[in-house]
This record gives C-alpha cells, sequence and structure tokens, in this order.
C-alpha cells in the first residue's frame, strides 16, 4: 500500500486536527471524483517507517490521524491503524473507504471515525444533505454512530 501525499486538516473529522494521508491505487473509480490522480499506483510505501517519519514531524499538532482511501487493502489499513493505537495511544484514527459497506470482519475497533460511501454526484459530498456518504463515530461499545449531519448547515 502506498500514499501519494498528505496535509494536515481541519474539516475531515470533526474536533480534530487530523493529518490526512491520501493513499494511492484507489479501485473505485468514482465517475467525478475530485483526487483521480489517487487512482494510480504512486506514491511511497506506507508502514511504520513512513508513518513514524511523519508523526515525527506534525505528531505534537496532530489528534487524528485519517487514512484517505485503502480500499484496495483495507485490512492494512486496519493493521497500520492498530499499530498507531499501540505506539501513539493519545491519536484518533479515521478511515475514509469509497465503498458502500465495510469488508466482513473488519476490526472497527481500531478506528474512532469511519466514512463510507463512493461519491456519486448527483448526490453531492458529505456537506449536503442529499449524500450518501456516512461518517462514523465509533463508540466504546463498538457501535456505530452516523454523525454526518455535523457537516451540514444548519
Amino acid at each position: 500500500m502506498k500514499f501519494a501525499d498528505y496535509d494536515i486538516v481541519f474539516q475531515e473529522i470533526p474536533g480534530e486536527v487530523s493529518l490526512a494521508i491520501n493513499i494511492s491505487h484507489c479501485p473505485n473509480r468514482c465517475p467525478g471524483c475530485h483526487s483521480a490522480y489517487l487512482m494510480d499506483d504512486v506514491g511511497e510505501v506506507l508502514n511504520e517507517t513512513s508513518l513514524s517519519s511523519l508523526l515525527s514531524r506534525y505528531g505534537k499538532g496532530i489528534t487524528c490521524v485519517s487514512f484517505m482511501g485503502g480500499d484496495r487493502e483495507p485490512f492494512e489499513v486496519a493493521r497500520l491503524a492498530q499499530w498507531l493505537h499501540q505506539e501513539y495511544p493519545s491519536l484518533k484514527t479515521a478511515w475514509y473507504s469509497g465503498k458502500t459497506a465495510l469488508p466482513e470482519n473488519f476490526p472497527i475497533e481500531h478506528f474512532q471515525y469511519i466514512k463510507i460511501g463512493p461519491y456519486l454526484s448527483e448526490q453531492g459530498p458529505l456537506n449536503v444533505r442529499t449524500t450518501n456518504q456516512r461518517l462514523y463515530r465509533i463508540e466504546p461499545d463498538g457501535s456505530m454512530n452516523d454523525i454526518t449531519a455535523v457537516f451540514w448547515k444548519k
């Protein structure tokens, strides 16, 4: 699994300062994708070493690591989230998946947030009420609480 780039973001996960890591080689091919370059198999290997390097630079300024993509290797995303919890227990983890559902037996306990859903231009992104995408907060009991509405203007 590779990542093409990353950024520090404030809007992807409500209330968190996130290191958003853009994972390449996306299999979803959503029409109108705003990050079409991530469909290519480009970038650096994403592993414990590269994560440690990023966190040595940005770790004190962030509260969450958000894996943006990784649908080709979802269990590798989960493995890295588990490693993050072991090595950096104060950091939260999030995963943005373009699939319509989580893989069977996916270990959600390694995440505090999971976004599910492909981008469908006719339904819009997370910040419109008609979106098909959903952002869930993973509760301590393992339930998934839909918090998508926090993106919608009142």
